[in-house]
Order: structure tokens, then C-alpha cells, then sequence
């Protein structure tokens, strides 16, 4: 085989193996979203008066996430990540089954926040890592943000299906339940499929070259680097958002008389469609300009959360449900841009055999955090109302775009030389 041949058929399997990553991300994502969008008939089919109770549940669950990631992503650098990834999926496929059956909170939490937070923990380091790998400097931020549109497809898609299962008049009340079931089979299935079709092995060119990686000097790389401290504040600070926007915006938009389906479907439809047009367009923006100037993903990082931070005012005291989704999509555009870059920036000063430790690490501060947005959202829901609630988010997200900033003035260039130093040390 020559070389063109040899360099044609590596640039098609990695492509072939974000596809197959792409479907299992789609079932990750969209059933993450399947209880928020269902929230009000779960707790009206339980019983269950207390909001709170209700939001303890996600809190439980990014609790776990948050808990257990840093674990999966130190693994995922250290052992195979084939193994990682279709037995996350296999557990979380299988909590989200088994909530299916719950009658009380108790099941719910154990079920959904447990299993199923274990589980999507161990999945997303590794994806991340191998196709951070598979793609490199060229590709790297757009083959990011194709797999991030799985994330976007899967909320839309779940919770439009949920709904509409839900509101089945044959389903007798009992409708919420179908979504759990279904979804939560076709996991368990796609890991037959994951088992076949992913690659063996860590298939790590520095391990080959006997500069294997090392758990002392990985934590110590990611904990020097002031840049990429603050960029998982900033993820926090974003995922805050993210936590409280998809467990209470259906019931937000409820609240202003849509019935469930149409709630569950718009509160996910225009931020998300927003958000592919945003994560598209910026992901090949930068990875052009980057080849010249790393620095933009950062740039991109900080403008996305700034300037999407007034629209999610504008959607909590909209006066009409047309500028509400118009604010929802604007509001996606930037989300989509901060999507774009968030790993990608971070792996600019982090070297490649450590980005799943990287990656587990910022998602196991960020998701800490995070777990507390379903729990004080639903706090503010009895007290102040779900509009003040959804408008405080904004405040977190502006807090996300300014931590960036600090990390691109004061530290950014220096952790970037620092790298591309080590890589080239390491090359020689």
C-alpha cells in the first residue's frame, strides 16, 4: 500500500469512527433528557408534591457524573478506551431502563441519578480522547463539534418523542414510563454494535515510542497549568446553565399553557438548532485560524458565553412565545460557539496522551458544580418563581466568558509555548 493510499484510507476511518461514536453520543445526550422533559408528568404519575424532591433527582445525578468522571477519564488515558466506552454506555443504557419501572423517588434516584450518572461518566472522556487523536491539529475542533450536533440532535429528537409518548391518550397516565423503556433498549443494543465496529486496544503512538503516560505527571501537568484551571471554572460555570435550563425549561414553558409535548419539543428545538448552526460554523472558523494563532479557542470560548448571556434575559421575561424561541436561538447560536472550542482550547495546553485525564478532570469540576442548578432552580421555583430562576442563569454564563478572558490574558500564551515545547522535546 503507498502512501497516498495508506494517508486516504486512515482519513476515512476516522471519520467512520466519529459516525459510530455519533450514534452512541446521540443516545448518551437524548437520554439525559427524557426525565427533564417528562418532569411534570413524573411527578404527577409518582405523587410527588415538592419540587425540590423532584429536582433532586438531576442533582443526584450530576452529583455522580461529577463524582465519577475524573476516574473515567484517567482510565480512559491509561487502559483501553474501547472497554470504557461500551461499558459506560452499557450501565447508563440500563439505568435508564429501569427507571422505567419506578413508583417512587427512591428508584428514580437510584436508577437515573446512580447508574445512570456512573455510567455517562465513563462513556465521554474516552470518546473525546480518541477522536481528539484520530483527527489532530487539522480536523480536531470540527470533528469536536460534529459529535457535540449529536448531543443537540439527541435532546431534540428524545424529548419531542417523550412528549408525544407521554400525551398518548392509550397510554392511561402511565405514558412517561415508554420513553425509559425504549431508549434505554436501544443502548443496551448500540453496545453490541460499539463491541464489533470500535477499534482495539489504547492505540497510542507515544506509548509505542515507549513514552507511556503517567498518572503522577498527567495530574501534575493539569494542575500547573493556570489555563486550564480556569477554563474548568468556566465550564462550571456553563454547565450551571446547562443543568437548570434542561431540567426547567419545560416546565417553564408548561407554565405559560403549552401542553407537555409542545413544551417538551420547543424547549429543546430552537435552542439546539441554534446551537448546530453556532458549533458548525465557528468549529471550522477556528480550526482554520488556528493553524496560524491557537489562541482563537479561546477567543471563541469567551465570546460565546458573553454575548449569549442577555438573550437568556430576554427568554425569561419575553413578552410572547415568539420572542422567547427567538431568544432561545440566538441564545443556542453562542452556546454552539463556546461548544466549539471548550476541549479543543484546553488540549491547546495540555499534551495528547493525557486529554481524557483533561477531559475527565474539567467535567468533574464542572458537573459538581453544575448538580446544583436542578435542586436551587426548583427552590426558586416555590419562592421567587421559574422566571427570576431562569433568568439568573444569565449572570453564570457572562461569570464562564469572563474566566476565559483572565485565562487568555494572563496565562494562555505562556501554557501554550510551555507545550508546544514538551511536544517537540518529546519528538525528538
Amino acid at each position: 500500500m503507498n502512501d497516498e493510499v495508506r494517508t486516504t484510507a486512515a482519513s476515512a476511518g476516522k471519520w467512520v469512527l466519529l459516525a459510530i461514536l455519533w450514534v452512541a453520543f446521540f443516545l448518551h445526550q437524548g437520554t439525559r433528557q427524557v426525565y427533564n422533559a417528562l418532569l411534570p408528568q413524573i411527578q404527577l404519575g409518582l405523587g410527588i408534591s415538592d419540587s425540590a424532591r423532584m429536582g433532586l433527582v438531576g442533582t443526584v445525578f450530576t452529583l455522580v457524573y461529577g463524582l465519577s468522571v475524573p476516574f473515567a477519564g484517567i482510565l480512559g488515558d491509561f487502559l483501553g478506551r474501547k472497554t470504557l466506552i461500551a461499558g459506560g454506555l452499557l450501565v447508563f443504557s440500563c439505568g435508564i431502563f429501569v427507571s422505567g419501572f419506578a413508583t417512587g423517588i427512591g428508584l428514580l434516584i437510584l436508577a437515573y441519578g446512580i447508574l445512570n450518572g456512573g455510567g455517562q461518566a465513563f462513556f465521554y472522556p474516552s470518546t473525546c480522547s480518541i477522536i481528539s487523536e484520530a483527527h489532530g491539529e487539522k480536523t480536531r475542533a470540527t470533528a469536536l463539534a460534529i459529535l457535540q450536533t449529536a448531543l443537540y440532535g439527541g435532546i431534540i429528537i428524545c424529548s419531542w418523542a417523550s412528549g408525544k409518548m407521554a400525551a398518548a391518550p392509550e397510554a392511561g397516565g402511565s405514558g412517561w414510563k415508554l420513553p425509559f423503556w425504549i431508549f434505554g433498549g436501544l443502548g443496551i443494543a448500540w453496545v453490541v454494535a460499539l463491541l464489533f465496529l470500535l477499534p482495539g486496544g489504547r492505540a497510542r503512538k507515544v506509548a509505542a515510542a515507549g513514552k507511556a503516560p503517567r498518572l503522577a505527571e498527567a495530574l501534575t501537568i493539569f494542575f500547573r497549568r493556570p489555563t486550564a484551571l480556569l477554563m474548568a471554572v468556566a465550564f462550571g460555570f456553563v454547565i450551571y446553565v446547562d443543568c437548570g435550563f434542561k431540567t426547567w425549561m419545560p416546565t417553564f414553558l408548561q407554565g405559560k399553557g403549552m401542553d407537555p409535548a409542545l413544551a417538551a419539543f420547543n424547549a429543546v428545538v430552537w435552542h439546539y438548532a441554534g446551537a448546530i448552526i453556532g458549533v458548525l460554523a465557528a468549529s471550522r472558523i477556528t480550526d482554520r485560524i488556528a493553524q496560524r494563532r491557537p489562541a482563537v479557542r479561546f477567543e471563541a470560548a469567551i465570546l460565546g458565553p458573553v454575548v449569549a448571556a442577555p438573550f437568556i434575559v430576554l427568554m425569561a421575561y419575553s413578552p410572547s412565545n415568539a420572542v422567547c424561541f427567538g431568544a432561545m436561538f440566538a441564545y443556542g447560536i453562542f452556546r454552539g460557539v463556546w461548544d466549539s472550542n471548550q476541549f479543543a482550547a484546553v488540549f491547546e495546553v495540555i499534551p495528547s496522551r493525557y486529554h481524557a485525564t483533561a477531559t475527565g478532570l474539567m467535567l468533574a469540576f464542572a458537573f459538581a458544580f453544575g448538580s446544583t442548578a436542578p435542586t436551587v432552580l426548583g427552590f426558586m421555583r416555590d419562592g421567587a418563581g421559574m422566571t427570576a430562576g431562569i433568568a439568573s442563569l444569565a449572570a453564570f454564563y457572562l461569570a464562564g466568558g469572563l474566566t476565559v478572558a483572565v485565562a487568555r490574558i494572563f496565562f494562555a500564551g505562556k501554557d501554550m509555548v510551555e507545550n508546544e515545547g514538551r511536544r517537540i522535546q518529546e519528538a525528538l
